[in-house]
């Protein structure tokens, strides 16, 4: 178990771009569709990307964090996001039914066992899903780490960001009456399901905008406009995994460590990480002795941040060998 705070030269960066060779639809019951595709070596060593939200989907760039003649890079849209269907249904959307669609695209396309990339939620997932399946998982990679425990909700969500970033909180609890901001998640969750198309569109562009400003070193403005599709989907699914605090109990995930005790992993953590501080990936790495933590001292939450991309591919370069 070891800390590292020394990024070194950053040599590592994205692999370059590369096209899916195989793709489908994976039905996984409860009227849910799951879009996945395989990248890289189709003979490699299986790797798993979990991408964040919930509900935030794939982006082409994460198969580039794998070198495509060693792995064979899998990756899937969740229930209700990206490609999979049907879009924004939080109906049959848990951690758990996450997990279970996991093991079922293993068993899909055969895969033994496999490394797992996750980020943010992602990391969640995957620690839901490697503590489950602990003989599934060669090797963890995690990114952001975000665990669904109350403080961690809290932060974000009623007092720490904002103390930080006032005028983007002032954004995001403008459009709520100050009999309800006891409990912002509730609020935006009620307005995200209302039935006026308008009250929906001005909360999901409100919750993105919010945690969007947060996301690297360099603060980004907000954005103006309807909401996305994805915006939609994102802030819908996050406020139904929020709300129901991530469908786990309290601290379950660092708490079930001991179950990894036999699983590596690298985590990597952003010093100015404001959407997951790093006490989070601290308090995970303590329990998890087989970990190493890399605290990149210049960059923020985005995988997109120099320091944090070039840790990753740092990272999945060195499980190669397993």
């Amino acid at each position: 178990m070891s800390v590292d705070e020394h990024i070194g030269p950053r040599t590592a960066s994205f692999y370059p771009s590369i096209q899916p060779h195989a793709s489908g639809m994976l039905e996984v019951g409860d009227g849910h569709s799951l879009y996945w595709e395989t990248c890289g070596n189709p003979d490699g060593r299986p790797a798993l990307f979990l991408h964040g939200g919930p509900g935030g989907g794939c982006h082409p760039d994460y198969r580039r964090l794998f070198d495509p003649s060693i792995y064979r890079i899998v990756l899937f849209d969740q229930r209700g996001c990206g490609r999979s269907t049907p879009h924004a249904e939080i109906a049959a959307n848990t951690t758990q039914h996450l997990v279970g669609d996991i093991e079922r695209l293993r068993a899909e396309l055969g895969v033994e066992d496999w490394m797992i990339l996750g980020g943010s939620w992602g990391v969640a997932l995957a620690l839901a899903y490697a503590q489950r399946h602990p003989r599934r998982v060669r090797a963890l990679v995690l990114r952001g780490v975000f665990t669904a425990r109350q403080l961690e909700f809290d932060w974000l969500y009623r007092h720490g960001a904002s103390s930080m970033f006032p005028e983007g909180w002032q954004r995001f609890v403008d459009p709520i009456p100050p009999s309800e901001r006891d409990d912002l998640i509730a609020a935006y969750h009620r307005r995200l399901f209302s039935d006026d198309t308008g009250t929906r569109q001005e909360a999901a562009r409100t919750w993105c905008g919010w945690e969007g400003e947060l996301l690297t070193m360099k603060p980004r403005a907000p954005r103006t406009g309807p909401a996305t599709r994805g915006e939609m989907a994102l802030s819908r699914i996050e406020a139904h995994y929020f709300v129901n605090r991530a469908f786990l109990e309290e601290g379950e995930l660092i708490a079930n460590m001991h179950l990894l005790a036999d699983v590596p992993g690298v985590i990597v953590q952003g010093r100015y990480d404001v959407v997951t501080p790093p006490r989070t990936a601290y308090d995970l790495h303590n329990a998890w002795p087989r970990s190493t933590l890399h605290i990149v001292p210049d960059a923020g939450h985005a995988t997109s941040e120099p320091g944090i991309l070039a840790r990753l591919v740092e990272a999945t370069d060195s499980f190669r060998p397993l």
